[in-house]
């Protein structure tokens, strides 16, 4: 993976937003949210091993802290059915990670709800895909295309994220590791908002391992203190 160009960790690190993915367990909600991540994510789809189904608690989520964002994932859910699960889990966005077009973006846009849409990026990734979507979505998503619509656990190759054109901001995700950090934390990129993290954090699938998220955000926030 090319490394783009770099620029002061203090000045990048300060913006870079985190966003935790794949939660289900309370117990594990809670220690995670105590780290204070900007986002924390929350799988929809029942062929996610992440599903949430009925173990996540709703009263919980409630009772996060304003600036932990709460971000639904759904793979191509009908506009209703999100809309239900984001009034009945308090969800402060929602993360769009199928084929979704930018008409039912919009849709879920004129409801009060942002938009995350996810995109599947490889070196032959079509940004012009991006400009239909760009009027209804708060932010994009790029995540290694692969098998599965998200949670494949590879990175790619972030230069390629030099040449984006647009100024929706957009979320860096596909594997990304411990041993990304100091890379992640120099980086300077159009549009770069925040990163997500997931499958390299788990002890198993939904159930994430706080300490060493600990010492991940430790890497990405100069000043982080748990």
């Amino acid at each position: 993976m090319t490394t783009p160009t770099s620029t002061s960790p203090l000045e990048t690190a300060a913006a870079l937003r985190i966003k935790v993915c794949g939660m289900r367990e309370a117990a594990n909600v809670a220690a995670v949210a105590a780290l204070q991540p900007d986002f924390l994510g929350f799988i929809f789809y029942p062929k996610s091993k992440r599903y949430v189904a009925e173990a996540l608690d709703a009263e919980l989520l409630r009772q996060l802290p304003a600036s932990c964002r709460k971000v639904g994932v759904f793979v191509d859910e009908a506009p209703a059915v999100v809309q239900q699960q984001v009034a009945r889990y308090n969800l402060d966005l929602v993360q769009l990670h199928g084929h979704e077009t930018p008409a039912q973006c919009a849709e879920l846009q004129a409801a009060g709800i942002p938009v995350i849409k996810a995109f599947a990026f490889d070196a032959d990734f079509d940004f012009e895909t991006l400009r239909p979507y760009a009027p209804y979505c708060a932010y994009f998503l790029f995540d290694t295309k692969g098998e599965q619509p998200g949670g494949n656990g590879t990175t790619f190759d972030w230069s390629l994220l030099q040449h984006y054109p647009l100024e929706v901001p957009y979320f860096l995700a596909g594997g990304l590791d411990e041993q990304h950090a100091e890379a992640l934390a120099k980086l300077h990129l159009p549009g770069l908002y925040a990163v997500d993290l997931n499958s390299r954090f788990e002890t198993e699938p939904g159930l994430k391992d706080d300490a060493k998220l600990a010492r991940m955000f430790r890497g990405l926030r100069p000043n982080f203190t748990p």
